[in-house]
């Protein structure tokens, strides 16, 4: 069984990672901060977002995008800072979170649907927005219970989505206009809860589950074919380095965000697979 080592810790909540220009980019969402590192463990802050960042995906040209959480905007980082692209406030049910950006650079941006945090937790469904390279957004599907860890296929023609109260991965046909139709289940999880996804060139999919205490490797149909356990909690994941073959895993002890600020035990952590990263993100 494959165990994994820690690259980085001290972090406040770890989210989002993605691999770009030979670098790691990740939210320390409740640090408020978007930063870089690099496999020597080197870390750089890009971008500070007060309302929290999370999802994180690149323009054609090169540009950063970050899903602002509280305030339910999509931010985009130009040469002199961070700028308004969409406002999703009358769009997205409640906090923003996860996000892919396909080749087009269009953006899939789930939300919780509710205050998970609530003393008394009101459920709802949530949607995933989808907002056009030129700042419009609509609505790309709803009804789906805690839109989390997107990921879209190499042709671009699938996205899949998971949704973490409903312990599923749930997949969609992806039009040529970003439309979302022919909705249906990739794969049904027992025991695990999806969090943090990404997709290897075997179509398979890395899937951080909190509950599970690992990383899972899911196929179409819900078979499980490897699992790589961590000690505390596994909040995302995502394929990188130089061959596509590095793992890197968001880790935290607790998902609250009062004691995520004050214990800072968020990490990442890496471990070497053998099927390359494809597709989006």
């Amino acid at each position: 069984m494959k165990t994994p080592t820690v690259l980085l810790d001290g972090l406040a909540f770890a989210e989002g990672p993605r691999w770009h220009d030979g670098k790691l980019f990740f939210s320390d969402m409740q640090d408020a901060k978007v930063c870089t590192l690099d496999l020597d463990g080197r870390v750089e802050t890009v971008a500070e977002v007060p309302a929290l960042p999370s999802g994180l995906g690149w323009l054609p040209d090169g540009r950063l995008l970050v899903v602002s959480m509280e305030d339910r905007r999509l931010l985009r980082l130009d040469p002199d800072g961070l700028h308004q692209m969409a406002d999703l406030s009358s769009l997205a049910t409640y906090h923003c979170n996860d996000m892919v950006v396909d080749s087009k650079g269009r953006a899939y941006i789930g939300n919780f649907g509710f205050d998970i945090h609530a003393e008394k937790p009101d459920y709802r469904k949530a949607e995933i927005v989808l907002v056009e390279p030129d700042g419009h957004a609509r609505v790309a599907a709803g009804d789906l219970a805690f839109p989390n860890g997107t990921v879209i296929t190499p042709d671009g023609k699938t996205l899949i989505v998971g949704e973490s109260f409903g312990a599923r991965l749930t997949a969609f046909d992806l039009a040529e206009d970003g439309s979302l139709s022919n909705r249906r289940v990739w794969a049904k999880l027992e025991k695990a809860v999806p969090d943090g996804i990404c997709l290897d060139a075997e179509e398979a999919i890395w899937v951080a589950s909190p509950i599970s205490g690992a990383v899972l490797r899911v196929h179409e149909g819900g078979e499980v074919s490897e699992r790589i356990p961590v000690a505390t909690q596994a909040i995302a994941c995502m394929l990188g380095g130089e061959d596509q073959r590095t793992l890197f895993i968001c880790t935290a002890e607790d998902t609250h965000p009062a004691r995520c600020r004050a214990n800072r035990r968020s990490r990442i952590e890496i471990v070497r697979v053998d099927v390359p990263g494809a597709g989006f993100p």
